[in-house]
């Protein structure tokens, strides 16, 4: 356990920023927000070396965000921010946030961009073509918000069969609207080209068993750690994955190895 303990983790999934809904109380938005510098401190509390996040800003309040402003203001915060790195989020109905992605992408603290289909309220069938070319003739790693009625996971596997060159991350194992907790590993199971992951990030992930049968079918080198946080408690997600019934080679690949494989320099 020590030297699963001492391992730097990449957490794949984070956020910062001010948690806003507005069918939630004030104190629960309050719980659930935390600026870059809280996010860091939480992260080095448990030994998470790196997280890459996506700002509240660009996703919320549901279907009001402006990812824009998100976005720019993301790029400002991360690059004065050491131990975060950034996605940049594009809401594929503002036009602008392709620009900015394609602007961001070339920046060191931009290493990929994120979709959240349900707070920017579209169905991913819909606008998944002009995404994934785009993706595609970037070589993106692309993180994606899954598994409700506008990000289902199966809507995604036919193009990222058809573009091999955008690694597509699924977010949430376990998290599904219907209840299912099985989705994002199904739907991995449906892929061609080894370019699909999921990551850890779902409050689903405390559930006995969940990653270690995730492992069982898809194999630890598609499995990434991630903790949603400020949303959820990062040292709950660490101790998850430490405490975990999976061997310590796997442990390793989830907490660190899979993510500089798939990041590679950008993480540097």
């Amino acid at each position: 356990m020590d030297s699963i303990a001492s391992i730097s983790a990449i957490d794949v999934h984070g956020h910062y920023g001010i948690y806003r809904q507005v069918d939630k109380s004030d104190l629960y938005n309050k719980m659930l927000s935390g600026d870059a510098a809280e996010v860091v401190r939480r992260a080095a509390a448990v030994n998470v070396g790196l997280t890459i996040v996506s700002p509240l800003l660009a996703l919320m309040p549901r279907f009001q965000a402006n990812a824009a402003d998100g976005n720019a203001e993301a790029a400002r915060i991360v690059a004065q921010t050491p131990g975060l790195k950034q996605y940049v989020v594009i809401d594929p109905r503002r036009p602008e946030t392709y620009s900015q992605a394609d602007e961001m992408l070339k920046q060191p603290q931009c290493v990929g961009i994120k979709l959240h289909p349900e707070e920017h309220g579209y169905p991913i069938p819909d606008h998944a073509a002009p995404l994934f070319e785009f993706a595609a003739a970037r070589k993106a790693i692309v993180l994606t918000h899954t598994s409700e009625q506008n990000s289902l996971c199966e809507d995604f596997v036919p193009w990222a069969n058809r573009f091999p060159e955008v690694r597509l991350i699924l977010a949430h194992i376990g998290h599904g609207w219907d209840g299912d907790v099985t989705h994002q590993v199904r739907a991995i199971q449906k892929t061609q080209h080894g370019n699909v992951f999921a990551d850890t990030s779902s409050a689903r992930s405390i559930t006995p068993g969940l990653i270690e049968w995730a492992v069982q079918e898809i194999g630890a080198g598609r499995v990434l750690f991630g903790t949603d946080t400020p949303l959820y408690s990062t040292a709950m997600h660490r101790a998850r994955i430490n405490y975990a019934d999976l061997s310590d080679a796997d442990k390793r690949l989830i907490l660190r190895e899979n993510a500089l494989k798939l990041f590679g320099a950008k993480l540097g």
